[in-house]
């Protein structure tokens, strides 16, 4: 037999760790993407809030912000969360940590939204 007729292009390792790795990144994005979309959503709520916030005072903006956090099972308690307004501007922010538990490893997502804006007073 000569080289060329034993050489049949199997090459299974290739694929194995091709699998493996489409296997990992799906595993990833089954658990980051639901956090990814509930903090995108908390922020556009923020957003939202920090709108029509002339007349709500501070405290109930942090109220808001954690419930609707809460709504959105994300790690967020009113100790995490501040709402000032320094004169005609208004600055929110909500700090918090989302833990995305894998097999053998638990990778701390750290989150900062932030959010400032002018006050519209109609």
């Amino acid at each position: 037999m000569t080289n060329r007729q034993r050489q049949a292009g199997d090459g299974k390792l290739g694929c194995v760790l091709w699998s493996i790795l489409l296997i990992v990144g799906i595993l990833i994005g089954w658990k980051a993407i639901p956090v990814k979309i509930a903090t995108s959503e908390l922020y556009d709520f923020m957003v939202e809030q920090a709108k029509w916030a002339g007349s709500t005072p501070s405290e109930v903006l942090v109220k808001r912000i954690v419930g609707k956090a809460n709504e959105l099972d994300l790690p967020v308690d009113a100790k995490m969360v501040s709402a000032e307004k320094p004169g005609d501007r208004i600055r929110m922010r909500a700090t918090f940590t989302v833990p995305l538990e894998f097999p053998g490893y638990t990778y701390d997502w750290h989150f900062d939204l932030q959010v400032e804006r002018p006050i519209f007073v109609w």
